[in-house]
């Protein structure tokens, strides 16, 4: 919800001259129900005429201003494009420059308020802060013997995500947060990339099994006893070996959390509610921070915070459960190779990630607009995905995610290191359209998007050397899950959402009072599912 409020011309005009037209009747009304108490006027002298002037100016300004938004979408140069009037570049007759619209619907409904962005993180922080720290105190007597040997909350936790990266959009009601375990002295890990797996499905080539291993000194037959407690508690067989499970470390996480915030729920009843939502299928789960009816501060927003188990693996890596895969692989309790779905972690690179956009930042010359490009592209996303089934529009925006949107301009920014001084705002829309056509190749000319970090791009010339357990991982395509019908679609899709992007901001946008005008004959038959306002 954007807190930046304009006034709307359309709809002020009209009524203030309304009200001046109804002033002017009730004078009129009781003049004449008065009429026999008061003598009339001398000829040519009407009481009534400075408050109809009023109204009649009021008018006329309300025309004059018509006419000027009229002149001005028809007079205004055409927005910059690349390569003149492509196939690619949006095809209007009779368009207002590009940019302005778009400089208008990032004001209206895509941009944040800092002050309300940093007051829910803020608010997100003390909440956080005080379950983690519980949940460290409270230590882990769960259901393993041995409370030594079991995990146990760091008493930290990371940010991460849009929100904390600066290119959030809409609401900021939608945070996530690392929440690091700590091991047991007596254990060791020793992660593996599962990208050469040949007989694996492509969905899970990003995927990580993570054996156990005795530290460096310790004997081999004392370390297997005595680890025993924590191995029987949270470790699976994965082909003659123990295998530290997602599964098991997820459910722990979770019913840890419930006892945490038991002892935590009072001393936040004065300022919020919250409750705890475990994740569905093995997905974590999620704190729902409501405000309390008592709070009259001036963010009263509803937030739901994603927290994440991360077992820390050194260098800022962590490990934490992989996301369903987005397309049917088969059951996930039939893997080839002796393998099990219960055993997969997946990387979590994301201190690595908010290094490498602030390499960027610092290296970026002053009003850079990457990271705004990168909120539009997020927007344009969403008006895609208006017009579309509950189904098709799900498969969209998971093709389409916000961490696949980042990558794309990361790729772009290693790409072209030389061209930076190319992102100011005079560019915004041609770089904007960069990115959708570099999407678009991906999709269908590429038909591959490797991981910033996890992949062979150039992340590691910014953001120094690379942890060992990332240097030696396979490269991770973030498209491989999909087929190439479903690359083909949303590739469609893309295309034609950007083609009708003038329509879509004037139908969505914020300042009604921009003029509508029609599109073409023939961008209204091109097959695609009408987005109508």
């Amino acid at each position: 919800m954007s807190v930046h409020y304009t006034l709307n011309l359309r709809v002020f005009w009209p009524l203030v001259t309304g009200l001046c037209t109804a002033l002017v009747c009730l004078y009129h009304v009781l003049r004449g129900s008065s009429g026999g108490a008061r003598a009339e006027p001398p000829d040519g002298a009407d009481g009534g005429f400075p408050l109809l002037k009023v109204a009649v100016l009021l008018l006329l300004g309300y025309i004059l201003l018509r006419c000027r938004h009229a002149l001005r979408q028809r007079f205004l140069p055409g927005s910059p494009r690349l390569g003149g009037h492509s196939a690619f570049s949006p095809r209007h007759f009779g368009e207002p420059s590009l940019g302005i619209l778009l400089e208008s619907y990032y004001e209206h409904e895509v941009r944040l308020s800092p002050h309300v962005l940093g007051h829910s993180k803020a608010h997100v922080s003390r909440i956080v802060g005080e379950l983690v720290r519980a949940g460290r105190a409270h230590g882990s007597p769960g259901p393993i013997p041995g409370g030594g040997l079991a995990l146990a909350f760091r008493g930290d936790f990371i940010q991460v995500g849009s929100a904390y990266e600066q290119h959030k959009i809409r609401r900021p009601d939608a945070f996530d947060v690392l929440v690091p375990l700590r091991l047991p002295p007596l254990v060791a890990l020793e992660p593996r990339s599962l990208g050469t797996e040949p007989a694996l499905a492509p969905a899970f080539h990003g995927c990580f099994v993570c054996a156990l291993k005795a530290p460096l000194g310790a004997s081999g037959s004392h370390w297997l006893r005595d680890c025993k407690p924590f191995a029987d508690g949270f470790c699976v067989d994965v082909r003659g070996r123990r295998h530290l499970s997602a599964t098991l470390v997820l459910r722990w996480f979770q019913s840890h959390l419930q006892r945490s915030l038991a002892t935590v729920r009072y001393s936040l009843e004065g300022r919020c509610r919250v409750s705890l939502t475990p994740g569905g299928l093995e997905q974590p789960p999620t704190l729902h921070i409501l405000p309390c009816r008592t709070d009259y501060g001036c963010c009263r927003l509803s937030m739901a915070v994603r927290l994440i188990p991360a077992v820390h693996l050194g260098d800022g890596v962590f490990l934490v459960a992989p996301p369903l895969p987005p397309s049917p692989v088969g059951p996930l309790s039939e893997l080839p190779g002796g393998l099990r779905a219960d055993a997969l972690w997946s990387m979590n690179t994301s201190r690595q990630e908010q290094k490498l956009l602030g390499c960027l930042q610092e290296r970026a010359p002053p009003g850079a607009c990457y990271l705004k490009c990168l909120q539009l592209l997020k927007a344009l996303r969403d008006l895609g995905a208006r017009g579309l089934d509950p189904t098709a529009a799900a498969q969209w925006g998971r093709i389409l995610s916000s961490y696949v949107l980042k990558t794309v301009l990361l790729a772009v920014l290693l790409r072209d290191r030389a061209a930076e001084h190319g992102w100011d705002e005079a560019q915004l829309v041609r770089r904007l359209e960069e990115l959708v056509q570099f999407l678009r190749d991906c999709l269908l000319r590429r038909q591959t998007l490797f991981h910033c970090v996890l992949g062979p791009g150039g992340a590691a010339a910014e953001v120094g050397p690379l942890p060992k357990v990332l240097r030696e991982a396979a490269p991770v395509d973030l498209l491989a899950a999909f087929d190439r019908h479903a690359r083909e679609l949303a590739a469609g899709r893309l295309l034609s959402t950007w083609r009708r992007l003038p329509q879509l901001l004037r139908a969505y946008g914020g300042p009604r009072y921009l003029a509508r005008c029609p599109a073409p004959r023939s961008q209204r038959t091109q097959g695609f599912p009408k987005d109508e306002p």
